[in-house]
């Protein structure tokens, strides 16, 4: 297969049910990659090739599936909507040149829509927006361009209009930079969002190119087209199309030096084989190399090395094909016995820096309906967790049986339907409870010296102060000594431990936000071993831990709810037995509204109650907040 020239990774996001699925199916329609649209009610898209995904009407693992905009690669990953699938999203942000955020000309703007937007902004990625459904019932226009420049950014430029909106007959007319009041409505958004453009304005306005400013602003994260239509239709998405080929980037690549790439996703073949889905940076991919992939563990980077026996990339919808991996391409990969998702290749500075989302705030424990299928299921949760690293199965104390964690219920069935469809294991849960965490209250530091006066026998000089830190900071480590003073090989035994103790505090959860420092080292040559250095990290954690003293944290989600005026004091009741803190409340003739915020294991039960006392006419939508402080006695993790 001759290489093309360039390609782009594009990412489709959404809040759950606004389209992105059938906008993916338009635009591989236009591509003529399909002969027919698929239906995500129908069960028949590309990308959703899960039996699950099928079945449920969503999306649950991403999907890339490929077509050519003239000499242009699109690699066009479809991300899950549903908030339980964030993880997912997660990793695909980490792979993108490019977004589309599609919008519901109905529902508008929504809980995910926002974070996803947020998200994108903050990582740079340059960003269109599709309002979806201009054909439904409903659909708006006008007032809801004024709610995407409240809630998302004041830098949108509409590319056209819709006439006879929320008809079957609603068609999307596109702009063109001729159109004088057009140019002048792009030009008042453009000139706000750069001086030399404003400048340049200023000195010869006849002179500008509107549109090459406009893709160098929307390149820079600093501007968004927003275009109009219906993915069911196909209203409006030629000129979608056009607008992902003009406006976002296509970055230049080195094919030269060593490949060095990201692992955003790991499925199994026929075989039983791991294949590794890596977004190549640099280089070049062929079978038979050596690959070297990094990854991160309780601190510290490890490395390991494995032979490519096959490598394919996508050329034409879902199918990839043998080839050598090009810079910029997404390859799958074969014969990497060890990688998991997330891990670098080539480079360890290819390592993600942290999290995007919060993770799992939830988990339960499952087990295996028949008693002898116990160890089979310990394995095959350990082969999902290959793909989706945040499920952490791992040995619940109290039952002695295997939890998992989960960002909601949906996932659960997931979670079985994997489990029976693979490996053929049926599986019951115990009920879903919430992930708290402990926070120090105050600093503590404790020291340990080598000598027979010690409390210990072990041949380690070691000073450790704990500080607490800002509400979600997470846990940090770093040192106030020498990096000399200490071995390699001993200083990330301490490091190693302060990761791996601080995983269950005073109360059994894990402590975090908050600051680790090695203030005192010594050793004596051979005879002090990492397990010295282990040993006394550990002591003298439990030590400080005893004197900071921690808080119990539990996680919370903020709300919002709209519901028929005449079911208030059905929902008002349902959401104060849930816990909730009710920040604001209005009401219109047919309609109350109530915002807030609700521990989130009260989540799913408010979820399953609000339709039978609303006539199934409520709105709910929440999202993690933040963790608080547990009032009265903390709750106790083993």
């Amino acid at each position: 297969m001759s290489s093309p020239s360039s390609y782009l990774n594009l990412g489709i996001l959404a809040h759950v049910d606004a389209g992105k699925t059938s906008l993916t199916e338009r635009l591989l329609f236009g591509a003529g990659i399909i002969d027919s649209v698929g239906s995500v009610d129908a069960g028949s898209t590309q990308t959703d090739s899960m039996d699950l995904e099928r079945r449920r009407g969503i999306t649950i693992q991403s999907a890339v599936v490929a077509f050519q905009l003239d000499d242009l690669t699109v690699n066009l990953i479809d991300t899950p909507g549903h908030t339980d699938f964030i993880a997912e999203v997660e990793r695909a942000l980490r792979v993108l040149d490019g977004a589309v955020l599609v919008v519901s000309a109905v529902e508008g703007v929504q809980a995910q829509t926002r974070v996803l937007f947020r998200t994108l902004e903050r990582l740079g990625v340059p960003t269109l927006l599709f309002v979806n459904k201009i054909d439904r019932r409903g659909a708006r226009e006008a007032d809801l361009l004024e709610d995407l420049a409240e809630m998302l950014s004041p830098r949108l430029l509409p590319m056209g209009t819709v006439r006879e909106i929320g008809t079957g007959e609603a068609t999307a007319v596109p702009f063109a930079f001729g159109d004088p009041t057009f140019t002048d409505q792009a030009i008042e958004m453009l000139t706000a969002g750069s001086d030399e453009f404003l400048a340049a304005y200023l000195d010869d306005p006849d002179s500008l190119d509107c549109e090459a400013e406009l893709a160098a602003q929307v390149r820079s994260g600093g501007a968004h087209p927003v275009y109009f239509g219906s993915a069911v239709t196909g209203a409006g998405v030629a000129a979608l199309t056009e607008g992902i080929r003009r406006y976002l980037p296509v970055p230049q690549r080195n094919p030269e030096g060593e490949p060095v790439g990201t692992v955003f996703k790991v499925e199994h073949g026929a075989a039983g084989q791991k294949v590794a889905y890596i977004r190549l940076h640099s280089g070049r991919i062929a079978p038979r190399e050596q690959l070297r992939s990094f990854r991160r563990v309780d601190g510290t980077v490890e490395s390991f090395e494995g032979k490519v026996t096959g490598v394919e990339v996508f050329a034409t919808g879902t199918e990839a094909v043998t080839a050598v991996a090009e810079p910029g391409s997404i390859a799958k990969v074969k014969g990497l016995t060890e990688v998991r998702i997330g891990d670098a290749i080539g480079s360890e500075s290819a390592l993600a820096s942290g999290g995007f989302f919060t993770p799992p705030t939830l988990e339960t424990v499952v087990r295996p309906a028949e008693p002898g299928d116990r160890i089979p299921l310990n394995r095959a949760l350990l082969s999902l967790a290959e793909r989706d690293p945040l499920v952490d199965p791992h040995l619940d104390e109290l039952s002695e049986e295997m939890a998992v964690r989960l960002y909601g219920e949906v996932q659960k069935e997931v979670v079985a339907s994997l489990l029976d469809e693979e490996f053929g294991i049926a599986v019951e849960f115990e009920e879903t409870r919430a992930i708290h965490i402990e926070r120090p209250l105050r600093t503590a530091s404790a020291l340990h010296e080598m000598g027979p006066w010690q409390q210990t026998p072990h041949i380690a000089t070691v000073g450790l102060r704990i500080e607490p830190g800002e509400p979600g900071s997470g846990l940090s480590y770093g040192l106030e000594v020498e990096r000399g003073s200490l071995t390699r090989t001993l200083r990330n035994a301490v490091e190693e431990t302060v990761h791996k103790v601080l995983k269950r505090g005073l109360y059994g959860w894990a402590v975090t936000d908050c600051r680790v420092l090695l203030t005192a080292t010594g050793y004596i040559g051979k005879a002090s071993t990492a397990n010295d250095f282990r040993a006394v990290t550990a002591f003298l954690l439990d030590v400080m831990l005893k004197e900071a003293g921690t808080e119990v944290c539990e996680p919370v989600n903020s709300f919002h709810v709209e519901f028929p005026s005449g079911t208030g004091n059905a929902v008002l009741k349902t959401l104060g037995e849930a816990r909730s803190n009710i920040k604001g409340q209005f009401s219109t003739e047919t309609t109350g509204y109530v915002s807030g915020f609700m521990p989130t294991e009260a989540v799913h039960g408010v979820e399953r109650r609000l339709p039978g006392i609303t006539e199934g006419l409520a709105l709910f939508t929440t999202e993690f907040a933040e963790y608080r402080p547990v009032y009265g006695t903390p709750p106790r993790r083993g």
